[in-house]
């Protein structure tokens, strides 16, 4: 069976172009035991790619030069040798940016396209709604009645994590870029405002949607965002570092926010979130999410990305052009 995959050819110095990918042409392996072959029909695109790209020391390794791009995606089981997979069923899983994967059934999570659409399983059933999660409630701690700030408000996890600090009884303030953004955020997800960072002034504009302070503040795009941001924070503020949208593109190492003394003032507390440390506690996340989504609570919508697995780089730089309202997804197959 013919396979194209996307490899990693080169690293990119700013942002990722055309001359980083190599376009394969190859044919599926042969499954040995309890492996899977899954079609992919749907790719995760994630911010998370750019720091992948880069060589260092990361959450986890780099993608290697001449690799296949790592990539979530979720599709159809074609073939199986392992008890637990048949064809028909439909599963998510680390299958890179590919028409077709062979994976261990151990990493692959089956999972049910009746429920919600099989992209929702990228989105907020899958890691950006744990990251929002997690990051949210096991990190921010946010308490009925507190000023939940987010920035990159309209994107995949900043999303979910203004949708759950409503349901969790918080005030819900979005950051996002744009007036269609902002009227989404406030009239689809049921965010209490949304301030547009674009038009400028974003102290004064947070100030008057923030007139309590901020006592949760979940940022995603970091860079002067961040800095105006903690000029604002409570007395033992909790500040969750999810990611630095901003900031991924950059050739000059970024500086670091000089409002950091706002953490010594209000004895507030700052911390990063990376959505594999809560690995354990998966099935309890999705399970009460999924009720969320039953009970009309949390909106699962994604931004599907038509052109199939030629379109990668088009797409991935929607990402840094903020070009995508929600979760961003390539329709593969």
């Amino acid at each position: 069976m013919n396979n194209t995959r996307i490899n990693l050819l080169a690293r990119p110095i700013g942002n990722p172009t055309p001359e980083c990918w190599e376009i394969e042409e190859v044919d599926t392996p042969d499954l040995q035991e309890n492996q899977v072959l899954v079609q992919v029909q749907y790719l995760s695109i994630d911010p998370a790619m750019r720091g992948w790209m880069n060589e260092g020391k990361s959450y986890v390794r780099p993608v290697r030069i001449g690799e296949v791009m790592r990539a979530l995606g979720a599709g159809v089981v074609v073939d199986s040798t392992h008890a637990d997979f048949a064809a028909g069923d439909y599963v998510t899983g680390i299958t890179g940016v590919q028409e077709y994967a062979v994976l261990d059934g151990k990493d692959l999570v089956k999972v049910d396209p009746n429920f919600v659409p099989l992209p929702a399983y990228l989105g907020t059933l899958g890691m950006s709604g744990l990251t929002a999660y997690f990051g949210l409630l096991d990190t921010g701690q946010p308490k009925p009645g507190e000023t939940v700030l987010v920035s990159g408000a309209a994107g995949a996890v900043g999303s979910v994590v203004g949708q759950i600090a409503k349901i969790k009884g918080c005030r819900a303030v979005g950051i996002a870029g744009g007036e269609e953004k902002c009227k989404y955020v406030v009239e689809e997800l049921g965010f209490d405002a949304c301030v547009d960072y674009k038009t400028g002034n974003l102290r004064g504009q947070l100030k008057d949607t923030c007139p309590n302070g901020v006592d949760v503040y979940f940022d995603n795009v970091g860079g002067e965002i961040l800095d105006t941001a903690l000029t604002l924070i409570n007395m033992k503020a909790r500040i969750v570092i999810c990611g630095a949208i901003s900031q991924y593109n950059a050739i000059q190492k970024p500086a670091g926010p000089s409002n950091y003394m706002s953490l010594l003032v209000n004895r507030a507390r700052m911390e990063g979130i990376v959505v594999f440390d809560n690995a354990a506690n998966y099935g309890k996340a999705i399970k009460e999410m999924a009720g969320w989504v039953a009970q009309g609570k949390l909106n699962a919508n994604v931004d599907i990305a038509e052109g199939g697995i030629r379109a990668f780089q088009d797409t991935l730089m929607k990402l840094f052009k903020g070009e995508n309202t929600g979760k961003l997804v390539l329709k593969v197959a």
